[in-house]
């Protein structure tokens, strides 16, 4: 028995060198190494050149007094209106948002926060207590985002990363986090600082981006929408009454929050939110006026969000699955023909196709909108693949913002063709009898 099962195998493996008589013809190449080369754009590159690309998105529409200025989809992330959206620019105190953030973020609201001799010195506008003063963390938010007190910015930076410094790198690195690729971080007041990373700036669109970020978080929305409050020290020799300077939530119905900011080098500055019925806005100015024109920064503010509702209207965006092709090597594919009787055909596909599946959501989109797509796929694979496996992403862009990502499936399974393969399908032929 062990001598007829030799003589099975060997006869098998000779058989398998002449396997294409059956199969077909099909080289094997041993040159060809497993794995695929993937046409990819990296993701920091893409929304550069999208920044860059929309930074000026109809500015000739709008006479803003602001040097560079920014309407933004809070949803997406997309540029509705750029003014030099992407210009690095001084933004003041406007950099207080995201010191707020970080404190809110790190947990520590209920914290006690003392006043250090650094803190104290800040220049105006300041909270004015004197050194070891101490506070709870929560009521220095309000001091922070209502009266723009420089002193308790740097007292809330000190308590919640041990330093100035490191408050900063806390600052820079959430930034980065929120793909906010032209901001640098020095201060936690805007004062205007450089450091070995350059100028403490940031530009209209990241701005935006961070502002998109902060009316998430409930605790911020409530300190910054209320009007009025007063703090007492914890020892209660110091009280202070704080009014919120940011005009426009009276002004304009659905404005949910904002920060102002001047210093010399600055100009005025805001950024602010806007939330009404099917949309949210976030928006940025930068440079917009200097003294005496403190209320250009209103009309620019009050200009973009009339703009985003005139011309921005929700709609349902539909987009049908798509088919395509692959190039693969080395694959083969076994189809069973109905013929009364079972049947086994072989082909060695040159492609498989792939799919992905129907889109459908609702977006802001005006006349002017730009909707493309980027497909990340292998340029050639080596079988095998399976059906359902995923083998690369479409994404789908309006106005350059990627606005949804989807994987992409394999439609149909491919084997790989080898010699291992033909001595298991000869055995299967042999054992049917087909051979």
């Amino acid at each position: 028995m062990k001598r007829y099962l030799k003589l099975c195998f060997c006869v098998a493996y000779l058989l398998a060198g002449f396997c294409q008589n059956v199969f077909g013809q099909q080289p094997l190449d041993a040159a060809y190494m497993s794995g695929s080369e993937v046409t990819c754009v990296p993701e920091t590159q893409m929304q550069m050149d999208t920044v860059d690309q929309f930074s000026d998105f109809h500015c000739e529409e709008l006479d803003l007094y602001a040097k560079s200025a920014v309407l933004t989809d809070a949803d997406t992330g997309r540029i509705l209106y750029g003014k030099e959206a992407n210009s690095p620019m001084a933004n003041a105190s406007t950099t207080k948002i995201m010191t707020c953030l970080l404190a809110i973020e790190s947990g520590k609201t209920g914290d006690s926060v003392t006043f250090s001799e650094y803190a104290c010195s800040m220049p105006k506008v300041r909270l004015g207590c004197s050194v070891g003063t101490q506070f709870l963390l929560e009521d220095l938010l309000y001091s922070l985002m209502l009266e723009s007190h420089n002193d308790t910015a740097v007292a809330i930076a000190e308590y919640v990363a041990g330093s100035v410094q490191h408050f900063a790198v806390q600052m820079n690195e959430r930034a980065a986090e929120l793909s906010c690729l032209d901001t640098h971080f020095v201060t936690p007041n805007g004062l205007d600082k450089s450091d070995e990373g350059g100028a403490h700036q940031t530009t209209a669109y990241d701005l935006s981006r961070i502002m998109a970020a902060c009316i998430q978080n409930d605790k911020f929305l409530k300190i910054t929408q209320t009007v009025s409050k007063t703090i007492s020290s914890i020892d209660g020799t110091f009280q202070a009454t704080l009014n919120n300077h940011n005009a426009l939530l009276s002004m304009m119905e659905g404005v949910i929050s904002g920060k102002t900011g001047f210093t010399a080098k600055a100009g005025y500055c805001y950024v602010g939110a806007y939330r009404k019925e099917d949309r949210t806005y976030t928006f940025a100015l930068l440079a917009c006026g200097w003294p005496n024109n403190k209320g250009y920064k209103w009309e620019d503010a009050r200009k973009l969000i009339a703009y985003g509702n005139e011309h921005y209207v929700r709609q349902l965006y539909s987009a049908d699955g798509e088919k395509r092709q692959i190039p693969i090597r080395n694959g083969v594919k076994i189809e069973e023909e109905d013929t009364g009787r079972k049947k086994y055909k072989y082909t060695y596909p040159e492609h498989f196709v792939v799919e992905t599946e129907t889109v459908r959501q609702e977006l802001l989109l005006s006349d002017t909108d730009v909707i493309t797509e980027t497909w990340n796929l292998p340029k050639i694979v080596e079988a095998p693949v399976k059906a359902g496996n995923v083998i690369g992403e479409h994404r789908i862009l309006l106005n350059g913002c990627q606005i949804v990502i989807q994987p992409v499936y394999v439609v149909e399974t491919v084997e790989k063709f080898t010699y291992r393969w033909c001595l298991k399908h000869i055995f299967f032929l042999l054992f049917l009898g087909k051979i």
